[in-house]
């Protein structure tokens, strides 16, 4: 992100179509939705693979991003990449692709997701859970199962990476 700083503070350009575009991604559309999440110190949230494409990035806090390959048809299946993400970083997550993260900063981090599409209950997507071994994410924080606080009930129950092979 082009970021510009003064005594004041910060001012981050987070979206500009030209940019982008001279980095090489494709021309997003417009966003349709727009959400901020705040997560507590040790929260950790996804692995969602809606089909939409995301523009992610931190605005407050710190996060550890990571990102699973969820497509069929994909050769980089099952592939994870982690990203540590601080205000001016951000990242192009494509409909298909697993995205979570887990909040390392003290206090609360500020996540911002920018949609393509308007969520809905049932939209197509996948998940799998973030603790599957078979992703390989070291988390910063260790993560008890029994806290809601830090995993949801929903994303401690999603599918691993094995259950999406077999169908």
């Amino acid at each position: 992100m082009k970021q510009i700083t003064d005594e004041r503070g910060t001012v981050r350009e987070f979206f500009r179509e030209s940019a982008l575009r001279a980095a090489g991604v494709p021309p997003l559309g417009r966003f349709r939705q727009i959400n901020v999440t705040s997560t507590r110190h040790g929260g950790l949230r996804g692995m969602h693979a809606e089909s939409m494409d995301k523009l992610v990035a931190v605005v407050a806090g710190e996060a550890l991003g990571a990102y699973v390959d969820l497509r069929d048809d994909s050769p980089a299946f099952g592939r994870v990449h982690t990203v540590a993400l601080v205000p001016g970083v951000q990242v192009l997550v494509p409909r298909g692709v697993g995205n979570g993260f887990q909040a390392v900063a003290p206090g609360d981090t500020q996540y911002l997701y920018c949609f393509d599409e308007e969520w809905r209950p049932g939209m197509p997507g996948r998940a799998v859970t973030p603790l599957d071994p078979e992703l390989g994410i070291d988390w910063p924080i260790a993560v008890d199962v029994h806290d809601r606080a830090q995993i949801s009930a929903k994303d401690l129950e999603a599918p691993t990476l094995a259950d999406l092979r077999a169908g």
